[in-house]
């Protein structure tokens, strides 16, 4: 574990150098307390000859009913020692869900932070991974961000070292990708994007929306592709310059962004009824104050992921065609209003199209305890309108770093949640970071009618030349099957609380900021939660036979 000072003094030298980039560059800093160092350029590829020379046994990690299968892996199935990998985005064939690929930020060695868009694939439903390799050899890449449409093809965004970005399409389950958009016509910072997979006018069209920092376009931060990310119009202002953030759509091809003002709070929702008419510019019709109970947070020097974010801020729409069709859904890892260490997950949902939004509901329901990190809390809907939440959770750590991948889910719309159960082993955020006090700044988990598929990074595999353990990409299927049905109560269900007047262009009104409070949720888990588990022994590959998985009918 590194020092505080250590990581303090990196933190200022790093910000320091953004200062004098964006002088020299014209692009926008980042600003205020949690302002994060952007993805830049700062140290050339390994030296051929430098990496990939050693191996030990692939990862299988193991936990109760939860098994964790390393993505990273050599053509022989091995881990690649020395190398290190985080960040991961997943995508599913929605045809078929043994079908999955994960992209990531791929560093070769861990003495440099130059990383490149790696990705692996599967055809077995996780149980066996290849990772090909790089998008482009020796081309800096950053931010991936995955996706599929409703047919089955993936699309992969990735961050360039100019702050542009690019989409790269699959047509073959991730075996291959071939660049869509050239030249430099979209992108910044933390980037993010969503298709369109309805049958209204704007199906396949693709949104993406990006930071105000390493950005290019004088602040602009949203742009639109009709023809699948190929061709991209000149990106348009939003909103409250929604941050750190993700986009969505209705099943009436409205759009929905999320994201936090100023990098930390207020939060916001964006709506556009017109961004699926490809002949205007879209505007944004909706905007509507949110609050989760405190503010994303960056850098603290004392936490699990001292160089980066607790996590971000993730919006998911229902399209289930159910009782809860077309709610909005908001979660983000945040730090309570009036504390300045620790992190809960918070969720709030709303019933009418963006235009309220319920008060914030605390997901992990461990004790209050503002020394506790549960950091990286994603969320995903299934088609039956099943809402999965995975995040990392320092709560069985004595020392409030080692980290477990805990899961809960709600069947109700988000009224009530299960109780939360571990679904890792315990691995150390701090070891294996190549040139980066992080492991990342999100984890990502896509759902479907039984489970969820988990795209995670850990450190369960030990580098003895290094003398610790290194950062490795993970997949891991949750699904309820792992605990006890949530049975809804009235004491959990959020009461709407008006945050904003919907009108053409007028920007919503603050509401105070309401402090969350615990959960009455059982704290009963299916697996065993143990206080300090062992390290675990990598296990070799074998031949899986591949495991029955749902075919979900295409999304509407």
């Amino acid at each position: 574990m590194r020092s505080s000072t250590a990581s303090t003094t990196s933190l200022l030298i790093l910000l320091a150098s953004i200062a004098s980039l964006a002088t020299a560059s014209g692009q926008t800093p980042p600003t205020g307390r949690f302002a994060e160092p952007l993805e830049k350029y700062e140290m050339p590829p390994a030296a051929p000859g430098t990496y990939r020379l050693e191996t030990s046994p692939g990862m299988i990690s193991p936990y109760g009913v939860f098994v964790s299968y390393q993505v990273n892996v050599d053509a022989n199935g091995n881990n690649i020692v020395g190398d290190a990998a985080n960040e991961p985005s997943i995508a599913v064939d929605p045809t078929n869900g043994n079908k999955i690929t994960i992209g990531w930020r791929q560093f070769n060695s861990y003495t440099s932070n130059f990383r490149q868009g790696g990705w692996g694939f599967t055809t077995d439903g996780g149980l066996t991974w290849t990772f090909p390799g790089v998008l482009e050899n020796n081309v800096f890449r950053s931010d991936p961000v995955l996706n599929s449409n409703e047919t089955g093809n993936f699309f992969y965004l990735s961050l360039r070292e100019t702050f542009y970005d690019d989409i790269w399409r699959s047509t073959n389950g991730g075996s291959s990708w071939t660049r869509s958009t050239f030249g430099d016509v979209s992108g910044g910072d933390k980037e993010w994007f969503t298709i369109d997979t309805t049958n209204g006018t704007g199906h396949g069209f693709q949104y993406q929306a990006w930071s105000i920092s390493g950005n290019n376009w004088g602040g602009r931060q949203f742009s639109r592709s009709t023809d699948g990310g190929v061709t991209w119009m000149n990106p348009i202002f939003l909103p409250s310059s929604p941050v750190w953030g993700t986009l969505d759509v209705d099943t009436n091809g409205n759009l929905f962004i999320g994201g936090a003002a100023n990098f930390t709070s207020p939060f916001w929702c964006l709506r556009s009824s017109n961004a699926q008419n490809p002949g205007v510019t879209p505007t944004f019709d909706r905007v509507t104050q949110v609050s989760l109970g405190g503010s994303l947070d960056f850098g603290d020097p004392g936490g699990p992921n001292p160089g980066g974010l607790a996590g971000q801020l993730f919006l998911a729409v229902d399209r289930s065609g159910g009782p809860t069709n077309n709610n909005i859904y908001m979660l983000a890892s945040v730090q309570p209003t009036g504390f300045g260490t620790g992190t809960d997950v918070m969720f709030a949902r709303s019933t009418d199209g963006g235009l309220t939004f319920s008060v914030p509901h605390r997901i992990n329901d461990d004790p209050i305890n503002h020394n506790k990190w549960h950091y990286f809390g994603t969320l995903g809907v299934a088609t039956n309108g099943r809402i999965d939440s995975v995040w990392l959770d320092t709560r069985n750590a004595a020392n409030n770093i080692d980290s477990q991948l805990f899961y809960s889910y709600s069947t109700d719309g988000g009224v009530s949640w299960s109780p939360n159960v571990a679904v890792s082993n315990s691995f150390n955020p701090l070891e294996g970071w190549p040139q980066q006090n992080k492991i990342g700044d999100y984890i990502t988990v896509v759902s479907d009618n039984t489970g969820g598929d988990v795209a995670y990074s850990a450190t369960f595999n030990f580098n003895p030349s290094r003398g610790q353990h290194e950062q490795d990409v993970y997949y891991v299927r949750v699904s309820p099957s792992g605990g006890p049905t949530p049975t809804p109560t009235p004491t959990v269900s959020p009461t709407p609380t008006p945050t904003a007047t919907s009108t053409p262009t007028a920007t919503a009104t603050a509401t105070p900021t309401v402090t969350p409070t615990a959960s009455p949720t059982a704290t009963a888990t299916s697996t065993p939660t143990p206080t300090s588990t062992p390290r675990v022994t990598p296990t070799p590959r074998f031949e899986p036979t591949p495991r029955p998985r749902p075919t979900p009918p295409p999304r509407p």
